[in-house]
């Protein structure tokens, strides 16, 4: 007996240790890939410890190699050159692995919660399907575009690889590989993530690598590191990621930043996009911090400042709490250096959390990307308040993103001003356009204090600016 004992101790022991015999890579390194072109970036895996480790690139004439550490992991680093034609990448330990077709491009994720989840195709009552959407697959033959999708895949421990992950709103199982852009591969792709980079692609001529890493109904907490809910002190959701037992499919605190985000860290991207805040929208006074924690432990995580580009939350009736507080919190997280946001407020649906036209909040995204990141000479936002000043019983507004004047898109006086006076009661206002100012008023407030644009769930403005880019929602009062 004491002899069976000791062999199901051997037999337990040997199970336990991780098999690295084969040289292995994260799915996230495979054929069909797109590398950030002109940079340094990793090539990394697993072998045996100790192993040698050789790889050959077919754009660097020197052999190269590594050795697993003591853990049996490895990384090298290799410099990319321009676009151009697609390459070959050769690993070999103890044996070989050959990667085709790999270009050389623009690497963005996408990330956040249904918004950026939402397919181009209908596959549930949550997601009904974008504008246009036959015509849209049909015409999505970019071969240069190149897909990659995260499953969704909520992970107690930071992960080193991602996986195919649970099935949820009714998206698919995803492949964790690259593929061409196709009639075939588009249906249940993120449809924002898709018409940025078809946006970029357009503009640039270069491949663009888009990963799509996003999950509906999820809350920001979900998608930060331990480290920034430590830095916040919001212990309740630390003790809820450190006690709740692993559930591929529970939305609990930093979950889905060690599941889906942190296994992409080592891959070199040009920056991110993100649409999320609906998921919390009833706690606007603590998303502004938070967000901006999250997008800069992310960009300590992945250890340089990328470029993150954001999608405004579009107006919605039926939010329980004033959602122009989040848009807001939203507005005001501009000042973290290397950011940007897409304003929806046209292009919302009051009955509908999950607007159609996502071919817009796409490229508003990428007009973003394309003037701060590849320095095109274009309009980008929409008109930001960037001064307020009191002149008889009048409030004046001077805006900045208006270079060419402000406008409205129908024509019409601007909607949706209100103003108040010491009293705090707001009154539905005039507002008047002189070139880059608006004047506002009303004959219920003589001597007026402030002023809100749009600061309601459901308003749907019209205030633009001369390149037809909408103002966000914004109050002058910390009311």
């Amino acid at each position: 007996m004491s002899k069976l004992i000791f062999l199901l101790f051997i037999a337990c022991t040997l199970i336990s240790i991780p098999g690295f015999a084969d040289v292995r890579l994260p799915k996230i390194l495979s054929s069909h890939m797109v590398l950030q072109r002109n940079a340094d970036v990793n090539i990394w895996g697993w072998a045996d410890p100790g192993e040698t480790i050789v790889i050959n690139a077919d754009w660097i004439k020197a052999e190269l190699n590594t050795t697993a550490d003591t853990k049996g992991k490895w990384s090298l680093a290799l410099k990319t050159i321009d676009a151009g034609e697609a390459h070959s990448l050769t690993i070999t330990g103890k044996n070989t692995l050959h990667l085709e077709d790999i270009l050389f491009g623009e690497v963005w994720i996408g990330s956040g919660q249904s918004n950026m989840e939402m397919p181009l195709i209908q596959v549930s009552n949550a997601y009904t399907g974008i504008q246009n959407s036959e015509k849209e697959v049909a015409a999505a033959n970019f071969p240069e575009i190149r897909l990659f999708q995260a499953g969704n895949f909520s992970s107690k421990e930071p992960l080193d690889d991602v996986e195919s992950g649970i099935v949820m709103y009714g998206v698919p199982e995803t492949k964790c590989a690259w593929q061409s852009c196709s009639p075939e591969t588009i249906p249940t792709f993120s449809s924002t993530a898709y018409f940025f980079a078809r946006e970029l692609y357009s503009k640039l001529n270069v491949p663009i690598g888009i990963i799509d890493a996003s999950w509906g109904g999820t809350s920001a907490e979900t998608w930060t590191p331990k480290s920034g809910l430590e830095k916040l002190g919001m212990a309740n959701e630390l003790a809820q990621a450190d006690k709740l037992t692993q559930q591929a499919d529970k939305k609990i605190p930093t979950r889905l930043y060690n599941g889906m985000i942190h296994p992409l860290r080592n891959f070199r991207i040009k920056g991110v996009i993100w649409y999320q805040g609906e998921g919390n929208s009833g706690r606007a006074d603590q998303y502004r911090q938070l967000f901006s924690t999250m997008i800069s432990e992310w960009r300590r995580e992945f250890g340089y400042e990328f470029p993150f580009h954001f999608a405004q939350i579009a107006p919605y009736g039926k939010y329980k709490e004033n959602s122009a507080y989040l848009r807001e919190a939203q507005l005001q997280t501009l000042s973290l250096s290397r950011t940007g946001m897409a304003v929806t407020m046209d292009i919302g649906n009051l009955t509908d959390i999950h607007p159609k036209n996502k071919q817009e909040v796409g490229r508003r995204l990428a007009l973003w990307a394309l003037a701060k990141d590849y320095d095109f000479d274009i309009a980008y936002s929409g008109p930001i308040l960037s001064k307020s000043t009191i002149k008889s019983e009048k409030i004046h507004l001077r805006f900045d993103q208006a270079q060419k004047g402000l406008t409205t898109n129908d024509g019409l006086a601007p909607s949706h001003f209100e103003i108040a006076g010491e009293d705090r009661v707001f009154h539905p206002a005039t507002a008047i356009i002189k070139g880059k100012q608006i004047i506002v008023s009303s004959e219920e407030v003589s001597n007026p204090m402030a002023v809100r644009y749009a600061f309601t769930n459901d308003a749907q403005p019209n205030l633009i600016n001369q390149e037809g880019l909408p103002a966000s929602s914004f109050r002058t009062d910390e009311w």
